[in-house]
């Protein structure tokens, strides 16, 4: 029997095509992965406001104390770079809170349809993928701010280079993690594009 007459005699008997998509568990697979983006890019805002903010804290807390008990290398040299650190780390910490507040702004303009979801869950993923983007080349001035507050105290250039060399490994390692979230993103592009087609 041919697959044409088989597909006849199915439709005609249980009036459903033979390859039907099941919607609902489609849809419950969107709002899954939908949801695990959700949470993993809250972890990560959160975390990297608190991490920002916390190290800035204590970063401009340390360099004024030790300025102002008079520690030679302190005192001599102004730390310069350590205040420029610790506004670095503040204003990373506040433009994460900008983006933050846009994604969660943005989450309002879809629907609570299939394709809506869909459409949230890629925006969701998209946001993950920029975050995760913007702190791993965020740890380049971080590393490098860090070296020349080092080495202005006087510290020996092979501690300086091997503080360098720690926050170049981290920016490297992190392309794991952030290919991750690509990944991801271009799996729910290509359900949509194939759910578009269909």
């Amino acid at each position: 029997m041919e697959f044409e007459d088989m597909k006849k005699i199915w439709d005609s008997q249980n009036s459903q095509p033979l390859y039907a998509i099941d919607e609902q568990g489609l849809h419950n697979r969107i709002l899954s992965k939908k949801r695990l983006a959700s949470k993993i890019t809250k972890i990560s805002e959160l975390m990297g406001i608190i991490a920002y903010i916390v190290t800035g804290c204590f970063i401009f807390g340390v360099t004024l104390y030790k300025q102002n008990a008079g520690l030679s290398s302190y005192k001599q040299n102004g730390s310069l770079f350590m205040y420029i650190l610790a506004v670095w780390l503040f204003a990373s910490a506040l433009y994460i809170v900008k983006i933050r507040i846009l994604r969660i702004r943005g989450s309002h303009r879809f629907d609570r349809s299939m394709n809506g979801d869909l459409g949230h869950a890629i925006s969701v993923a998209m946001h993950q993928v920029q975050l995760s983007l913007i702190m791993r080349w965020n740890m380049l001035p971080i590393g490098l701010l860090t070296a020349l507050s080092i080495s202005e105290t006087g510290k020996s250039p092979w501690f300086t280079a091997g503080i360098l060399v720690f926050f170049a490994s981290a920016a490297y390692f992190s392309g794991w993690e952030h290919g991750i979230y690509k990944k991801r993103k271009l799996e729910l592009e290509k359900l949509q594009n194939k759910l578009a087609n269909s």
